[in-house]
């Protein structure tokens, strides 16, 4: 279902009246509705697109939202990184490209190490969660820095981060679920394998989610291109996200496999 709320400034008649503020207005009655909201694919740079798509952010954010943020939703924070600095329940997915234009609008050297550069921009925005995307993933709240080295496919296709962004956005909802107890029983906590009895923290939580998604991800791009070869496109990953799934996190459920990998 798509609910077309969202208009470029030529769209608007010459004696409208429309504006960011009422715009957004329709995006924010949804939020009550929604867990988490993505940010940026398709999003495109027109001045009114932006500004809407920001208020949306403060709105997401006020409300204790997950929020993903890529493609053109990252110039936005490049521009206006108080939007969600210090927020530490969004996402940022930077390629290189948009990681270096992170940290050229923050000041941070983005000419060392991805680890260290990962780390020192998550940081500068107060331990939101970074996935500077890459041959490796790596992924930082700038505190803790891990590497998703899980194989990839051989060819990059424009718009394979739809597919991780999609499969972060789905993990955020399930964290929230989580830790609301959906999947409680009379059994004790689900993830508490101690039996302590005790749920695993918010930055563990987050640090789970951002590996997760990127390791289906890539897990896709790998049997899309075993599957397709040079002609893979960025849709065909979409075909493979269950079986993907399946061999990372449900043992003795994927096609061929022993065993789950993760």
């Amino acid at each position: 279902m798509v609910h077309p709320y969202m208009l470029q400034s030529n769209h608007l008649p010459p004696d409208s009246k429309e504006n960011a503020e009422s715009l957004s207005k329709r995006i924010i009655g949804m939020l009550d509705r929604l867990h988490v909201i993505v940010v940026g694919p398709g999003l495109g740079r027109d001045e009114l697109m932006l500004k809407t798509a920001g208020i949306a952010v403060k709105e997401a954010r006020e409300r204790g939202m997950g929020i993903v943020i890529d493609a053109d939703g990252l110039l936005l924070i490049s521009s206006t990184p108080s939007l969600i600095r210090n927020y530490k329940n969004a996402i940022l997915t930077p390629n290189v490209v948009e990681f270096s234009r992170l940290c050229k609008a923050l000041n941070v050297d983005s000419s060392t190490s991805p680890t260290t550069a990962c780390a020192r921009l998550a940081k500068e925005l107060g331990g939101v969660t970074i996935i500077q995307k890459g041959k490796q993933d790596t992924i930082s709240n700038g505190t803790d820095t891990i590497t998703c080295d899980v194989p990839g496919g051989l060819k990059r296709s424009g718009g394979q981060g739809d597919t991780l962004t999609g499969c972060l956005g789905t993990f955020l909802a399930w964290k929230k679920a989580y830790k609301e107890g959906l999947w409680d029983d009379d059994d004790g906590i689900v993830g508490s394998e101690s039996g302590d009895g005790k749920k695993l923290g918010e930055e563990e939580l987050m640090r789970l989610v951002a590996f997760a998604g990127s390791a289906v991800t890539r897990t896709c791009s790998s049997l899309a291109f075993k599957e397709r070869g040079r002609a893979m496109q960025a849709s065909d990953l979409q075909g493979h996200i269950q079986r993907a799934f399946q061999m990372l996190f449900e043992d003795g459920q994927g096609e061929g496999e022993k065993g789950a990998r993760l």
